[in-house]
């Protein structure tokens, strides 16, 4: 009777504590489905601009429309949309992201077919790096409208970061005879920048510059990566000058402080350099922009700076890791940005770990390739990196920095041929790279030829 007692009443304690769970987890998922996502405020200046307010004001309104119509799919893609653009702006991915999706998978599943909840899914996708989702997803978006210029740049985007270049050519001039538009000549740009065709790319995205709006942020994100296309072929009055401009257009463009930063930078200008980055700091929130400044410190010799930022970069990335996984989003894949942020900082292991991650998800990729062949050459794992590099050059790409990079590699296995025809490629043009790196490529050039 005493052992039934007990069977019964612990029976009675785990239905108590399983009832627990059941309406703990319901509370949580209702207060997932109820969380509103207000657009925050922009950083520094760029709060006082008139683009900002009209943004504001719209997803006020939108979210009213919402709350008074909770089934108005159109106006919950059109928050979606706008919480996506201002992600660009601001930098704030992982909340717009996470609001973003919360409204569009809410459509989606009311409505699976609904094709610009899906094409936005994808991009959502694509932006937390989720490469191989985002592209499965767009691919089947295009089955339902395959006349859609949109859903192809997705899917170029997906192939590219996959791997899969050739795929990715034949859907951008499937997009361009769609729509000829700043957004098809921009990915071709990027194109013929990873097939190593420089002077193409440069024209493409003077193309795709002169399709857009002066001022609107694609059009000048456009700009400053025409300005990046010149300081990779050393023609840094040109790259100045699209910076300038796109100052001019849009005066509180972090990126466009970033390319003047990079500018002083390579005239020694650390000073100024220094400035230019801790004004686009305080627009934008984005790491590369704190790594680039953490290199001008170390540069101008101020060591102990540069560390400290170098490791608030590291805490930021698992502190917004650690709070994704928190908020059960789908979480950004930031593995190759975190390696390069230890690579920084001597962790080699741990550099390791994370372009292992990187690889792993999309092993044909040149980046992902170029990432982990680096980290090899970095620990003095000379061989492993060689087959990685090999597989990194297969487009005939011409960046300056892989050049030099992969030069160093191919020297250190003793392929003194091809090591110094990489090399000698790389400098050609006196690209605008980090000096570590130059310095490296020219002493070894150097040895080559004693």
């Amino acid at each position: 009777m005493k052992k039934n007692s007990i069977y019964g009443f612990t029976i009675f304690l785990f239905l108590l504590a399983a009832g627990g769970i059941f309406f703990k987890y319901k509370n949580d998922e209702t207060k997932k489905e109820n969380k509103l996502f207000p657009v925050l405020a922009r950083k520094g200046s760029a709060a006082e601009t008139d683009e900002y307010k009209a943004v504001l004001a719209r997803s006020i309104k939108l979210m009213n429309t919402i709350k008074t119509r909770p089934d108005d799919s159109k106006a919950s893609l059109a928050l979606a949309a706008l919480y996506v653009q201002e992600a660009r702006a601001s930098g704030n991915y992982m909340y717009y992201d996470q609001a973003a999706l919360k409204y569009v998978n809410a459509v989606l599943a009311k409505d699976p077919q609904n094709f610009e909840g899906l094409s936005i899914k994808a991009l959502l996708m694509l932006s937390q790096h989720h490469f191989a989702e985002g592209l499965k997803i767009a691919e089947s978006a295009k089955t339902i409208n395959p006349y859609n210029a949109f859903i192809y740049g997705l899917i170029i985007d997906g192939n590219v970061e996959m791997g899969n270049y050739t795929a990715a050519v034949e859907n951008a001039d499937k997009m361009v005879s769609i729509r000829p538009d700043i957004r098809s000549y921009s990915r071709i740009s990027y194109l013929r920048e990873i097939y190593g065709d420089y002077p193409g790319a440069i024209d493409a995205m003077k193309m795709a510059v002169s399709a857009g709006l002066p001022g609107d942020e694609g059009t000048e994100w456009s700009r400053v990566q025409l300005g990046r296309l010149y300081e990779n072929t050393g023609d840094l009055k040109n790259a100045e000058m699209h910076y300038t401009i796109a100052l001019q257009n849009r005066p509180a463009y972090a990126y466009a402080f970033a390319g003047l930063a990079r500018i002083a930078a390579a005239s020694n200008n650390f000073q100024k350099a220094t400035a230019y980055y801790l004004q686009a700091d305080s627009l934008v929130n984005d790491y590369s922009i704190k790594e680039e400044l953490s290199d001008v410190y170390k540069a101008a010799g101020e060591k102990e700076k540069a560390e400290t930022l170098a490791n608030a970069v590291i805490d930021g990335m698992n502190a917004a890791a650690a709070k994704e996984k928190k908020d059960d989003s789908a979480g950004h894949y930031s593995d190759r940005e975190m390696a390069y942020a230890y690579l920084k900082i001597n962790q080699y292991d741990k550099a390791l770990g994370h372009a292992l991650l990187e690889y792993n998800r999309r092993p044909e990729n040149i980046d992902a390739n170029e990432t982990l062949a680096w980290v090899y050459y970095s620990k003095g794992d000379y061989a492993k990196a060689l087959p990685l590099a090999q597989t990194a050059l297969k487009t005939n790409s011409k960046n300056p920095v892989l050049l030099c990079r992969m030069g160093l590699i191919y020297f250190k296995n003793a392929d003194k041929v091809t090591a110094g025809k990489l090399l000698k490629a790389g400098l050609q043009a006196n690209p605008n790279i980090s000096m570590v790196l130059k310095t490296a490529a020219e002493h070894t050039l150097q040895l080559l030829a004693s």
